[in-house]
């Protein structure tokens, strides 16, 4: 699997680069889209997100064994294909769309990824190969009790010394205390990479889900289908993960823009289910002896979500090939902050504001168009408007990322862009 080619380099001013889908790409979307569709409907969903671990572990296996997903955006030599930022943003948007209860996104999109640019290459051989064929399960902590991503507001502490966690020499010889809050999937994760403060700055470490120390308590949150932990820790034993320099703010910057990027694409998909099925239910819904999509109100909802829906998946993709375009083009890509990295955070902030609007607007249009129906437990309405909101919060909320880019292209103080 090759990645995307973008037909420009990423620059410092944020040129534009238009995203070029292969036919293995379109391969991969309809391949995807129909498994989805057969082992993967509404009734299995609901199975999944009800259940105690929260999705299918056998589910987990066939998208492991059969499509090969967990390691398609993994590099070739730790176990995975090769692929990138636009193969794994082509998977989440079919999994946005059929709304699947799975720990795909913190594994592969969170720490996956963090992993795959940590340039840490005793990290990789450790557990990327893992992750790629499923036998191992992660997730990303940088968020504590106020929900912020940014590197600055980590308050939870790391110091060395003291006892290996698991006989392994010194590779957990450090302890970390504090809080994680909203973590993805925490409850249950194999490897969590968190970020905590050491003497010399942030840096991210390595903690086993299981260890000494951690506690894990399962949220209850409004979206069902994606679950939420608190993790608090009690001189847990802790590898460092990530390049060797005292400060790594620079590589967990560029972690949260390929995160954000990640979940630009699933909303666009969830955006995209919900156009769907609002302009599916308008063509067969009669009212006063006609569809009530040949009413002028509802034809324009239908228009105005499909605009807030292209625009977004055009967001998306635009930010797709900008991680793409840096990861082929940096050999040390935690170095690239000097490069194209604020490129990266610009198209990251852009996708978030209009995937995070558009998906919520679609969701909302989706159950008005329904009507009564919509507002039914039954109907899978709720769940995309319950999937909306949530994500809509997940990394920070869009007046948040208006502000950050806002500061981003010089209209603000860089500072301005904090809070939620």
């Amino acid at each position: 699997m090759t990645a995307v080619a973008p037909t420009g380099a990423p620059a410092e001013d944020g040129a534009d680069v238009a995203p070029t889908f292969t036919e293995e790409h379109e391969e991969l979307r309809t391949t995807l889209r129909r498994f989805l569709t057969d082992k993967a409907p509404s009734e299995a969903v609901r199975r999944s997100m009800e259940s105690a671990d929260g999705y299918d572990p056998v589910l987990w296996r066939r998208m492991a064994d059969e499509l090969g997903l967990l390691g398609l955006a993994l590099p070739e030599e730790y176990g995975g294909f090769g692929g990138g930022p636009v193969e794994l943003g082509l998977v989440l948007e079919e999994l946005g769309r059929a709304l699947l209860p799975s720990p795909y996104f913190a594994t592969v999109a969170l720490a996956g990824q963090a992993l795959a640019v940590s340039g840490d290459e005793t990290a990789k051989a450790r557990w990327l190969s893992a992750i790629a064929d499923g036998s191992l399960t992660g997730t990303l902590a940088p968020a504590e009790e106020n929900g912020s991503w940014h590197v600055e507001d980590v308050t939870a502490e790391a110091v060395p010394g003291g006892s290996d966690g698991d006989g392994d020499g010194d590779d957990w010889a450090w302890r970390v205390s504090g809080t994680k809050m909203f973590v993805v999937d925490g409850h249950s994760a194999d490897l969590v990479l968190l970020v905590a403060r050491t003497g010399t700055g942030p840096r991210m470490f390595a903690v086993a889900g299981t260890a000494p120390g951690v506690t894990r308590t399962r949220l209850e949150t409004l979206d069902p289908t994606r679950r939420l932990a608190r993790i608090d820790l009690d001189g847990a034993p802790a590898q460092p993960v990530g390049p060797e320099a005292a400060d790594a703010t620079a590589y967990l910057r560029r972690v949260t823009d390929l995160a954000m990027v990640a979940l630009a694409a699933e909303q666009a998909g969830g955006a995209q289910a919900c156009l769907d099925a609002a302009v599916e239910y308008a063509k067969v819904r009669v009212q006063f002896g006609r569809p009530v999509g040949s009413f002028q109100a509802v034809k324009h909802k239908c228009a105005d979500m499909l605009l807030k829906v292209e625009a977004a998946r055009s967001a998306a993709y635009h930010a797709m090939s900008v991680a793409a375009g840096i990861s082929e083009e940096t050999t040390a890509p935690v170095s690239a902050a000097a490069g194209g990295t604020r490129a990266l955070s610009t198209a990251a902030a852009v996708a978030a504001v209009c995937c995070a609007d558009a998906y919520t607007h679609a969701a909302k249009e989706n159950i008005q168009i329904h009507g009564g129906i919509g507002y039914t437990w039954e109907h899978d309405a709720h769940l995309h408007l319950k999937r909306a909101k949530s994500s809509e919060q997940l990394f920070g909320s869009p007046a948040m990322h208006r502000r950050r880019l806002a500061g981003l292209v010089g209209i603000t103080a860089p500072e301005a862009t904090k809070g939620r």
